[in-house]
């Protein structure tokens, strides 16, 4: 099966098709879709804030929306702290709240930029 091929049977499947095919190559080739947002977030890190105030070495992000996309969100926090469903949903639920304190700057970008690649407005304190 070719490239075309497989694009025509995509634009044959239903929502509910797509969804579960997205989700069966998710579990198939453990990824998601947050990960190429993750990947990325070192990027804009390096500009630096221009402030001139002294670098903080720990952050706390912290969640203040959630955004239209309020079950993305919740997935993605889910998947970017390693808790469990219901914890993440509390605290999307909860917001604005910390999601995560005392963190490196690198992961606290990258818990960030998954976040708000969904939609949440997301700051680091």
């Amino acid at each position: 099966m070719d490239k075309d091929q497989i694009l025509e049977a995509i634009d044959g499947m239903s929502v509910m098709e797509l969804h579960e095919l997205v989700e069966a190559l998710k579990e198939k080739y453990n990824v998601t879709a947050a990960a190429p947002m993750m990947a990325m977030a070192g990027a804009p890190a390096a500009g630096g804030d221009g402030d001139g105030a002294p670098e903080k070495s720990t952050y706390d992000v912290i969640i203040n929306e959630a955004g239209q996309q309020k079950i993305q969100v919740i997935k993605a926090l889910k998947e970017a702290i390693g808790v469990g469903l219901k914890e993440a949903k509390e605290l999307v639920d909860a917001a604005p709240k910390a999601v995560k304190e005392d963190c490196e700057e690198e992961e606290a970008n990258k818990i960030k930029e998954a976040l708000e690649g969904v939609g949440a407005t997301v700051e680091l304190k």
